[in-house]
């Protein structure tokens, strides 16, 4: 369904951008050959962009609950998974997982840009200093650690809105949480999990899960989501390839360090 979504949202932006250069100067091998047919064709391109946006969000509880990242979002109505398969020890993905940063992610800077429309903003996960492993920047500007069980499953969360004034502190604790609940809220949890796959080899997964409380609410985010998805996902899948090149990195051995 999220899929769904994602693909009538952008066909429908695809279909208006097309019909607005046609206005200024038709594109009669697509067909467009007069404006009064661009107009007809924007309107139905901006239809297409409000199914995209009021398709329901389905709620997904995973039973029984496996991981870590269930026991904090056990229930959501968005999210991502993705995974890569790495030749190297789990202690080296674990460790890579920690130790990555923005400048080894490719396209990360130029997406994160984009995803801010340009615009400066304090340090974030979307606007991360070089050189510094970017969970620890998450953690640094918001995210909280949520669980980390070494070698296995690292989660971190965010809140997004304002929970109320009896929250206005920022959250501190992973049992903050787990019971915050609020109309005007998103809970917003990403893990990474190493799991053993092939003979010499991990795989790693990374899953992001929103959970909203309101109808309203996920009316709201779903057009936000189905927007930024692709981008999303593409920085995850470069996030994990990053990853991979530092795990499976050869390091010199102590012997040939000392010489």
């Amino acid at each position: 369904m999220e899929l769904v979504g994602v693909v009538l949202v952008y066909s429908g932006l695809i279909a208006a951008f097309l019909a607005v250069v046609s206005v200024v100067r038709p594109i009669r091998f697509l067909g467009i050959r007069t404006r009064r047919r661009a107009l007809v064709i924007f309107g139905l391109g901006m239809a297409v962009i409000a199914c995209g946006f009021a398709l329901p969000a389905r709620e997904e509880r995973p039973v029984p609950l496996r991981t870590l990242l269930d026991e904090f979002v056990p229930v959501y109505q968005f999210h991502e998974v993705h995974s890569i398969q790495i030749r190297a020890s789990r202690e080296r993905c674990y460790a890579a997982i920690r130790e990555v940063g923005p400048e080894e992610i490719a396209l990360f800077h130029a997406l994160t840009w984009m995803r801010r429309l340009g615009q400066r903003s304090p340090e974030s996960i979307l606007n991360a200093s070089e050189h510094r492993p970017l969970i620890e920047t998450a953690t640094r500007t918001g995210f909280i650690l949520l669980a980390d069980d070494q070698e296995r499953e690292l989660v971190v969360g965010l809140v997004m809105g304002r929970p109320g004034p009896e929250w206005a502190r920022p959250m501190q604790s992973p049992k903050q949480f787990k019971v915050l609940k609020g109309p005007d809220i998103a809970k917003v949890a990403m893990n990474f999990r190493i799991e053993p796959a092939d003979a010499g080899e991990y795989q790693v997964t990374t899953e992001t899960r929103v959970y909203k409380l309101t109808t309203r609410g996920r009316r709201a985010f779903a057009g936000y989501w189905r927007v930024i998805y692709p981008g999303s996902a593409l920085i995850r899948r470069m996030w994990l390839r990053a990853i991979q090149r530092r795990a499976e990195a050869i390091q010199p051995s102590h012997s040939a360090a000392g010489r």
